[in-house]
């Protein structure tokens, strides 16, 4: 177990979810149940989909949630907040139930990807944390994934730790960027503590410190020659770096046994000295020495330089794939859409003047139709959580928005996506490893069609509400009014 399961966030909150909690009890209704929904609103980077990542996290956050003496007692020097409260807080137990759509499932806007049921006060107050959590593993795992796919096959490893905004940022990066697709990270901690392959060779600093670049390479090969990768840029590519390289393959690791692993150019244009390098270590009879590229890539120069032709077999991708540099934000919110009384759920909806930030009310369910011959996804339903989607028989999906573009689909196998991850404050879902999670992505991944995955003008995917939903949704704006 790694040392997040241990750890104790509670007070990592916006501090208007503590006032806010204060004002229910104070009110009479802090044991008033709701329903919360999380989700986001685009996909980042105009992309056709996003990935889900984070829920490992939200659980040890969920169960380690209480307030203890100094936290108790840093609230009292506020002076605003009742103490019988604050006694609540001293005894608190996380008593909700929560839904979330699994790590590693491509999920799209509008539709609820964690949903959390119980005593407002404490429904309300998680929302800090499962934002943080949700939207910055998701936000990496995303771009992880569009770089791998831009490899086309080639692997991809996460180098990005030094670049990474906090050491949170590097640890829970690295994981995302598995999830997404990555084979491996640099960040060694990760490793250990997720079970995730930690890479990496030299720096140039191994060659500065010894008196040539031919010592330095034999001596690294001498250490490492079952994995040997040398850095081959630290001085000239083509004239020491890569001859270099050849020589020492040659005199110290075909002699021991081993054969080259490969050789990194971390600067300088990758595609003409990576095509000028394969042919060097080709003519000296290396064929199977894999060239690796790093040196600020991201998916854009990762397509071209392939379209250009350049001879790499695997990439090393840091800040631009740790901060996903491109678009730093994934905009996940988290809003009230039901609450309970006397038994009965009563939807909650936000108006707004911008129709993309009227909410869907009710408690909710989400179901993705995949056909059943392809395997391909058709689209996603958002559904009252009684509703249940028969397979049997044909559905009419239709555009929200423009209700007049309908479609009937027959022949489909319906998944509900939303799982239960705590009942009553239990958790009740068991996750799987990192690398499962990984394999579950490219799996899932593998159900969109290509139109979906493009970078530039992806096919929308369909996220339609059932014919229930609607209505409720159209009833609840018009009373508004």
């Amino acid at each position: 177990m790694n040392r997040y399961a241990d750890a104790n966030l509670t007070m990592l909150t916006d501090f208007y979810e503590l006032t806010m909690a204060n004002g229910y009890f104070v009110e009479g209704l802090a044991d008033r149940v709701a329903y919360f929904d999380m989700f986001f609103r685009r996909v980042p980077e105009e992309g056709g989909f996003a990935v889900m990542a984070g829920v490992e996290q939200v659980i040890e956050y969920l169960q380690n949630l209480s307030f203890d003496d100094d936290d108790i007692a840093y609230l009292q020097e506020k002076g605003i907040f009742n103490e019988q409260f604050l006694e609540y807080l001293r005894t608190f137990h996380f008593c909700c139930d929560v839904w979330a759509v699994p790590e590693g499932t491509p999920i799209f806007p509008g539709e609820p990807i964690v949903t959390v049921r119980g005593p407002v006060i404490q429904a309300q107050f998680v929302e800090t944390m499962i934002l943080l959590t949700v939207n910055h593993q998701s936000l990496i795992a995303t771009k992880a994934n569009r770089i791998v796919r831009a490899a086309a096959g080639r692997p991809v490893m996460e180098f990005g730790s030094r670049r990474a905004q906090g050491s949170d940022g590097a640890i829970l990066g690295a994981r995302a960027a598995v999830i997404g697709g990555c084979v491996g990270t640099a960040c060694t901690i990760a490793e250990r503590d997720f079970d995730i392959p930690a890479m990496g060779t030299m720096a140039h600093s191994w060659v500065q410190m010894f008196d040539s670049e031919l010592d330095a390479f034999r001596a690294y090969a001498h250490n490492y020659p079952q994995n040997c990768v040398l850095l081959v840029d630290t001085y000239n590519v083509l004239k020491s770096g890569v001859p270099n390289a050849i020589r020492t393959f040659q005199e110290e690791v075909l002699p021991r046994g081993f054969r080259p692993a490969g050789i990194r150019i971390d600067s300088g244009d990758i595609t003409y000295l990576s095509r000028k390098a394969r042919k060097l270590l080709d003519d000296a009879g290396f064929t199977d020495c894999g060239i690796v590229a790093s040196n600020s890539m991201d998916e854009y120069i990762i397509r071209d330089i392939l379209i250009q032709g350049a001879k790499v077999d695997s990439f090393g991708v840091g800040e631009r794939l740790i901060t996903s540099r491109s678009e730093p934000v994934f905009g996940g919110v988290y809003k009230l859409a039901a609450v309970e009384w006397d038994g009965q759920i009563i939807p909650k909806i936000k108006i707004s003047e911008n129709v993309e930030k009227i909410t869907t009310p009710g408690f909710k369910q989400v179901w993705r139709l995949y056909e059943r011959e392809t395997g391909k996804a058709i689209a996603d339903v958002i559904a009252l959580a009684k509703e249940h989607i028969d397979e049997n028989q044909p559905y009419v999906l239709f555009d929200p928005e423009h209700t007049w573009k309908r479609k009937t689909v027959a022949d489909f196998i319906a998944r509900p996506l939303l799982v239960p991850i705590f009942q009553a404050g239990k958790c009740v879902y068991q996750g799987p490893s990192v690398k499962e999670i990984a394999a579950y992505c490219r799996e899932q991944i593998n159900t969109l069609w290509d139109e979906v995955l493009r970078f530039e003008n992806p096919h929308r995917y369909y996220v339609d509400l059932s014919q229930p939903l609607w209505s409720l949704k159209q009833q609840l704006v018009e009373q508004m009014h």
